[in-house]
């Protein structure tokens, strides 16, 4: 399972997955960066099967109408510290790993996790 951390989130998640036994990529980490185009990332997504994670809902508009990116992670905690982001991940990644087993889009928000069909 390979996660790919949206420019708008800590480049931290991305560490941290890596220290938790996943394969993470940050937007930084790509040759165009944080300017990397959505169209870009679903492609990404796609071809190497990559989960994306991101706060942007274009994705969420993307997934429903076009299918992509191949798994989507979206983080609808609105305005939230980035330690507070971090800490609510954190808590619930072994359930949404678990849950990306079986579905492909998955939503956290500052409660719990809705898995969308």
């Amino acid at each position: 399972m390979t996660f790919l951390i949206d420019a708008q989130l800590p480049r931290r998640l991305a560490y941290w997955l890596r220290q938790a036994g996943y394969e993470a990529v940050h937007t930084l980490d790509l040759p165009n960066g944080n300017r990397t185009q959505d169209n870009q990332i679903n492609t990404l997504s796609l071809k190497k099967q990559w989960i994306v994670v991101s706060k942007d809902s274009d994705f969420v508009d993307s997934f429903l109408i076009q299918g992509k990116p191949y798994k989507l992670l979206l983080l609808a905690t609105g305005n939230i510290k980035n330690i507070e982001l971090e800490q609510l991940f954190f808590n619930y990644f072994d359930e949404i790993a678990s849950l990306f087993e079986s579905h492909r889009f998955i939503e956290l928000n500052r409660t719990m996790i809705i898995v969308h069909q």
